[in-house]
């Protein structure tokens, strides 16, 4: 039989076992059971405009009814030839970073992927939880090998025989490290997207700015990428407590010289996207155009 001959050795192990299980089902529940967050009331079209824009035939003045709702809200991002971002199925103006989900079928805040695993949406409100959930994974999988593999060693040398034993010892040790190295390799791509602010879409796909796409637009640097998903308060990065900062709606971006900022969206550069006028040219209809979700 395996056992441990030392009563001090065996309570620091249970203790330390137990510590890492409660965390592991912590932040697995909070992950699969916090619902992903929906853009807020103002970003959706009223009756009226809604009435409007569906009566609306011509496509040049659907655009104009959606630039000029989007105009009241601080949105930035764009779509890929320049355009308001919209969702057909929702019926809303989309904040930055936010994606239809075709699986939950709604809107979600700062979409990083839906996650089959999980059953759920990984998105603003959950994100955290979904990094210390593999990082708590990570240390289950390795606290199990650490422990399981001295015994191994002593199956392999002849010291322990007892064959039913053996076979449950390979078998956990197969299983924990197969699956340390499967999160080992995702956790890290996650930790490469936080240092640089971005989503796994984004990550795909760069978010598009009026001037084009930039891969780099939300990031703060190292330390203030890191704060927008764990929040400030340093004692409560390791917990799966909600401190991520802001509401979902609106993310900082990078600062850029005024001149070449593509976030300082005036009411001139509004205006200038067709409010209140018709396009000039091809390529500033273009610019109009609307991203609709199939």
């Amino acid at each position: 039989s395996v056992t441990l001959s030392n009563p001090v050795e065996k309570v620091a192990y249970l203790l330390i076992f137990h510590v890492l299980f409660v965390l592991f089902v912590w932040t697995y529940w909070k992950s699969v059971f916090t619902l992903p967050v929906q853009p807020g009331k103002k970003y959706h079209m009223s009756y009226a405009d809604q009435e409007r824009y569906e009566n609306e035939e011509r496509p040049e003045v659907q655009r104009q009814i959606l630039a000029e709702i989007a105009r009241k809200l601080p949105v930035y991002t764009r779509t890929g030839s320049g355009g308001i971002r919209f969702c057909d199925r929702c019926q809303l103006i989309k904040p930055d970073r936010c994606h239809h989900c075709s699986v939950c079928a709604v809107c979600v805040l700062k979409m990083d992927h839906h996650c089959p695993w999980l059953n759920n949406c990984i998105g603003f409100s959950n994100y955290k939880f979904f990094l210390l959930f593999l990082a708590y994974s990570l240390l289950y999988c390795l606290y199990i090998a650490a422990t399981v593999f001295k015994y191994f060693i002593r199956y392999w040398t002849g010291e322990l025989t007892n064959g039913r034993s053996k076979f449950h010892i390979l078998f956990l040790l197969f299983v924990a490290v197969m699956f340390f190295v499967s999160l080992l390799f995702l956790f890290g791509y996650h930790c490469w997207l936080v240092s640089r602010n971005r989503s796994t879409l984004e990550a795909f796909s760069a978010p598009v700015f009026q001037n084009g796409p930039d891969k780099n637009g939300f990031n703060l640097g190292f330390v203030k990428n890191l704060q927008q998903v764990f929040g400030e308060e340093k004692k409560l990065w390791l917990l799966p407590i909600a401190s991520s900062q802001g509401d979902g709606h609106f993310f900082p971006m990078r600062a850029l010289c005024e001149a070449h900022n593509p976030l300082l969206a005036s009411e001139e550069q509004w205006e200038d996207d067709g409010i209140g006028e018709e396009p000039h040219d091809s390529v500033e209809a273009s610019s109009l155009a609307i991203e609709r979700e199939t």
